[in-house]
């Protein structure tokens, strides 16, 4: 079977691919990293608002616009959440990186989080869940399903609106500014910045303009 076309990746990243490596087999785990390390706002009061840092989370559908995130039943939020059906996933910064991972050990039984941490909650446009004023971009969910899944329970949501913070807009397209952002991922443990742009979507079938 053919995998590669002739000329259509450099000849040295094909003999890379096609070396004869050495590979491992490990038991079943959750692999799939990077992923984004998000605060999740939740409460429909002051008095109960929290905040807890939540990497299982992602997209499952473009329209209508739809989200997941999955909570271990134990966690302090997560009846909250179950009790109000409503969230906002607020996206973090590299300088929001201690914070995350603070909201992440601590428990909202012991600690008021946003004052802790020194995070401003502020309220909602469609619920009553507040969003981090901090965060670039924030997206209000309303939860449809919640689906037992063993350690987790997933609560897959719809989307009833986006906050984006207009310093990381691009005036000229109104694009979102992911590299000026900053934005922080989490991986096996650790926390990262997302790097440098290395091309856009269809970067690689995209005809190259002929010179002048």
């Amino acid at each position: 079977m053919q995998i590669l076309r002739t000329g259509y990746f450099s000849k040295r990243y094909r003999n890379s691919l096609m070396a004869n490596r050495k590979k491992q087999n490990w038991k079943p785990g959750t692999m799939i990293y990077p992923l984004p390390a998000v605060l999740v706002s939740c409460g429909n009061r002051p008095e109960q608002y929290n905040l807890f840092t939540v990497s299982w989370v992602g997209t499952i559908c473009t329209n209508p616009p739809m989200c997941y995130i999955s909570v271990r039943p134990e966690r302090h939020s997560y009846s909250i959440l179950k009790e109000n059906k409503e969230f906002v996933i607020n996206l973090t910064t590299e300088n929001m990186a201690r914070a995350t991972d603070w909201c992440g050990i601590r428990s909202g039984k012991d600690y008021n989080k946003f004052a802790e941490s020194e995070l401003t909650p502020v309220p909602s446009e469609k619920i009553a869940a507040p969003y981090i004023e901090e965060s670039p971009l924030c997206i209000e969910c309303k939860v449809k399903e919640i689906v037992n899944l063993g350690s987790h329970d997933m609560f897959i949501s719809e989307v009833v609106n986006v906050i984006a913070d207009e310093q990381f807009i691009n005036p000229e397209n109104g694009a979102f500014d992911l590299e000026k952002a900053r934005l922080l991922v989490y991986s096996h443990g650790h926390y990262y910045g997302i790097g440098k742009e290395i091309g856009k979507f269809g970067w690689s079938v995209q005809k190259k303009k002929k010179k002048k």
